[in-house]
This record gives structure tokens, sequence and C-alpha cells, in this order.
């Protein structure tokens, strides 16, 4: 049996930021295991962020493309096999270069590929092609990830679907798909390949799209409105009850607001949430303590019912899922592991992005949150329109949404439906996480023009009329 001071199960987000942190932390000197069940660099890389944001970057090209400028004709072809060609390329190479020569430079840590299961609270057993391994750890983190959900619908395992796991391995463009939930993934590569030329309808069971209640009301009805007019049908309060195949044509039949309907569709993609990969780990044999659904349960230091043993990433029980809280989770689980329980991660100036067009980002607290604490919010919408970069690029879908704690000024939540949101929202999150006030943020130059703009004329807003100000007025 081969001992380490560390062993890490999984090798995605949560597991390398573990493996560097704690060789940066102990200078290299402690041996470190990691065991890989699939592919290095887990669900970001290889089957989540890197591909769809690959694919909705040429939808959205192509979509531009189509867009009319006066003065300005452009135009451009699809070859669906050659952008999934490509798309594989690039997995391949950032798979290489963020993780295969990363381990290069960590000569204290072990890659055991392979599939593990506790069979001691400290000790391990690992079936690799070699046959079996058994490690042991005197501190030990699990990073395990999570895979798509699959909701019970009948019919839906003969018929077959794809997730966001596997509709990468598509070959052709479904001429027609049926997306199962209005959520980031549902959206994001719902609206992708209907830029691309399928015709997609998205099924949401709740009252609305992103439905989560980290995103205001009012960014989901607008999102919806934006994508109906690109032809995407989009069914809120709706529930798909049975899966039969016609054929080749697959007959999807809903439960909606308007009564029953009948979808007929090349594809089906499910993208109702997703399920931790901790069945198989043996947990019980290491008094890890897991919630209903397999979730880890951790305390705010992320250590686990096994005082040896630290969690991070999806497989850990929370709220959000995000490949960069993986990685901060798997930094401070190494930090915790080794330094004793000293780090904990405030989660509420995490930003969350859903890369559809326009894009939705939002850090802090929704009006709805503030209310519930305080029982009194300050809060302004500025639309697009009165923002001159918007205009410039002939897109003023959308707005900026602050929340301010009017008892003592401090912009507590930002909130933007808009084009480059993902790049602007880190301002945001400054403005959160500092506690900044809003006269502070008003007294701020920003540059001109730029949709970054937008956050400091959503705080004009709350002083001036917004109609009856001139470009770059302090």
């Amino acid at each position: 049996m081969k001992k380490y001071d560390l062993l890490i199960i999984g090798c995605g987000a949560s597991g390398f930021a573990a493996a560097i942190k704690a060789s940066e932390l102990t200078e290299g000197k402690i041996k470190i295991g990691m065991v890989c069940k699939g592919l290095l660099g887990g669900t970001c890389v290889n089957v989540g962020c890197v591909p769809s944001k690959y694919l909705i970057e040429i939808a959205n090209k192509y979509f531009l493309s189509r867009k009319k400028f006066i003065g300005l004709e452009l135009s451009a072809k699809i070859n669906f096999t050659d952008i999934m060609s490509g798309l594989k390329k690039v997995i391949k190479e950032l798979r290489e270069e963020k993780y295969e020569k990363v381990l290069n430079y960590y000569s204290n840590v072990d890659l055991i590929k392979g599939d593990a299961a506790f069979i001691e609270p400290n000790r391990i057993r690992v079936n690799t092609e070699k046959g079996e391994q058994e490690l042991s750890g005197s501190k030990i983190i699990i990073g395990v990830g999570s895979r798509p959900a699959i909701p019970p619908i009948q019919g839906l395992q003969n018929v077959g679907y794809i997730t966001s796991d596997t509709v990468w391995d598509l070959k052709e463009l479904p001429h027609s798909l049926l997306v199962i939930g209005g959520g980031a993934i549902g959206l994001e590569i719902g609206q992708a390949l209907a830029r691309l030329g399928s015709e997609v309808t998205v099924v949401e069971v709740m009252d609305r799209i992103l439905p989560s209640p980290y995103f205001e009301p009012e960014i989901s009805y607008a999102l919806t409105d934006y994508l109906e007019d690109e032809g995407l049908n989009i069914y809120t309060k709706s529930t798909v009850t049975m899966v039969s195949k016609e054929g080749d044509t697959k007959v999807v039949e809903i439960n909606t607001k308007r009564g029953k309907q009948r979808v007929e569709v090349d594809e089906i993609l499910v993208a109702t949430g997703r399920r931790p990969n901790t069945g198989n780990l043996g947990l019980e044999k290491a008094g890890i303590a897991t919630d209903q659904k397999g979730y880890i349960l951790v305390d705010k230091f992320l250590q686990t019912s096994n005082p040896i043993v630290y969690a991070a990433g999806d497989c850990i029980a929370k709220s959000l899922m995000l490949e960069t809280l993986a990685a901060k989770e798997g930094v401070l689980a190494a930090t915790n592991a080794i330094k004793g329980n000293i780090e904990t991660i405030d989660y509420s100036t995490t930003p969350i992005v859903v890369f559809t067009d326009p894009q939705v980002a939002s850090v802090g607290l929704t009006e709805d949150e503030l209310m519930k604490r305080e029982k009194v919010c300050s809060c302004r919408i500025l639309k697009l329109d009165y923002v001159a970069k918007a205009r410039l690029i002939g897109d003023t879908r959308g707005f900026v949404k602050l929340v301010v704690n009017p008892k003592d000024g401090t912009v507590v939540g930002v909130h933007i439906l808009s084009p480059l949101a993902s790049e602007i929202i880190m301002e945001g999150v400054m403005l959160v996480k500092n506690k900044v006030k809003l006269e502070e943020l008003v007294e701020t130059t920003h540059v001109f023009p730029t949709i970054s703009e937008s956050i400091k004329l959503a705080a004009q807003s709350f002083i001036r009329d917004p109609s009856r100000m001139s470009c770059c007025v302090e």
C-alpha cells in the first residue's frame, strides 16, 4: 500500500487547484496522490465551459454576419462538421496546456488513473488498468465533480437523448431540437444551435427561464422576449410528460399552461441540473455524511464528517456549481487540510454569468433578498437605450439593475442583461465586496463610450433623469 501526505480523489478544477496550492504551501515537500477516473481537467475543459463557449462564439459571429449595418453587408456559411472538429481541437489543446503539461511542474504529485472507493476512513482502493491498488492519505480531498441529472420521463431512455456532456459528439446539426430545462446550460446551448440553424423549443417547469433566485425576474422575462424574437419557442410552467418515436422523429408530449402540446423533433437535449459523482465512492466506509441526493456535507472549512477528509467542487452540498468556485474551494480545502481550519469562503460576492446573447451577469443580493432582510430596498433599472456604446454597436437589448441598501447607501447587488455583461460584472463584484456607497460610484469617472459606463449611468439614475443627461455628465 502506498502512503501519501495528501490524497486527492478527482482531477478536475477543484482537484488540480488543491494539488497546486498544497504544493505551493509546502514548497513541494509533501507527497500528493491524485486519482483520476476520467479525462484530466474534468467537466469544464472537456464538456463544459470550454466547448460551450467555443460553440457560442461561432454561433454569435454567424448571427452577427446576418445583422444589417448601414453600408455594410456580410455573408457566412456553416460547416457543422468542421465546427465540431475545431471544437475538439481546442479542447485537446487546452487540456494538454492547462492540465497535462502543468502536472510536469509538480514532481511531488503522482497521477493514478482509475476508479476510487473508500475501504477505510483513510484508505481507498483504485481499480486501474494494471489491477487494484490500495492508497492511504494522512489527509484526503474529494473533488469528483458532477454529471447531468436525467428526469424520470416516460419513454426518454428508450428514445434516447443528449446532454451537456454528449452534445459535443454531434456530427450533424439537428434540424429541430427540444431542450428540457430553461437554466443556463439549456439556454446557452439552445440559443447557439438555434443561431446555427436548428429549430429550438425550450421547456421549463418553473414560471420563468433562469428560475434561480440569484437572477432578477426582470432579466428572465426580458431574455425570454429576446430569445423568442430570434425564433426559439419557450414554454414555461410546463412539463414533458412522455417521449416516443415515430420513424426517425422523436415525439414529445408537453403539459403547458395552455393545455397539451405535441412537438416533433430530431433530437432532445436534457438540461435539468446535475448530480454528484459520489454514488460509488464508498463514503459510508469512511464515515462521510451526504444529503439525500448524494452531495457531501461539509462545514465552513469544507471539512466532512470525517475530520481528515475535505471535499470541494460540484460534489459538495451548496447552491452554486461553477468552475471558478470549484477551483477556489480546492484551494481552500488544501489550505485547511495542511494549515488547519483557518480559511472560509464568502459566497455572497461570487459573480454568476449566463453566456446567452445578451449575456446575463449577477452578483450580490436581488431586490427580493434585500426586502426580506431589511424590509426596505432602493433599486433602479437603466435600459441600454441610454448607453451610447450600445447604440454604436447596434444592440440596445437589456439593462442594468442596481440594488442599494437605503439604510447606509451601499451597493449590495448588481444585475446585468447586456452585451459583454460577463466582462463588466467584475466592477459589480468590487462594488459589493467593498461595500461601496452609491455616491462613491456616481463620483467615479468611467470610460466613454463603453458598456461598462452603464453601471455608472444606473447609479446616476438614482439622482437624475437619464433622459436629461448629456454624454459623460458627472
